[in-house]
């Protein structure tokens, strides 16, 4: 075996080929991840994404009540209708909180502002606070929270009042 020593030029040149092949290797990598398809965010069943949320009269008008489990807010409004609003800001996507002392839903990544309808009060979002269909049977409260609508602003008919579903 003959004594071969490296110089200081070929040794650099190998070195930067291994660390171009990683960087190429890892770009490679990221862009299969990238460009493959995504597994549905719903993985649960249909009767899962049913949310009981309670008996009418448990819900005064004028109140919102949170639903961590279906990232939904249920708000009773003063004509004793319902909504249930999403908890995405329209903006950004950040939670939404209820202000109950100012009776409106305060966005604290840009401060949106919206009413208990989920209608824009103050931008930057550009739409109103999406909506998940909501049923009444039999004096309960059912909220399919699988995909909010999304919706533009607010609108009469999107009230679900007790009686009428």
């Amino acid at each position: 075996m003959e004594n071969q020593t490296l110089s200081r030029r070929s040794f650099f040149n190998r070195l930067w080929t291994l660390l171009g092949t990683l960087a190429f290797a890892e770009l490679i990598a990221l862009l299969i991840i990238y460009f493959k398809p995504r597994k549905s965010r719903t993985a649960a069943t249909n009767q899962d994404a049913i949310i009981i949320a309670g008996s009418v009269d448990s819900f005064e008008p004028g109140t919102v009540t949170a639903f961590v489990r279906g990232k939904f807010y249920l708000a009773r409004l003063d004509d004793g209708g319902f909504l249930a609003l999403s908890r995405s800001c329209t903006h950004l996507s950040c939670t939404v909180p209820w202000v109950s002392g100012k009776n409106r839903f305060i966005c604290p990544c840009h401060s949106s502002e919206f009413d208990i309808r989920g209608d824009v009060i103050s931008p930057p979002a550009p739409r109103a606070l999406d909506l998940y269909p909501v049923a009444i049977e039999n004096n309960v409260i059912r909220v399919n929270a699988t995909r909010p609508e999304r919706r533009s602003e607010y609108a009469a008919d999107q009230i679900v009042y007790p009686g009428k579903t």
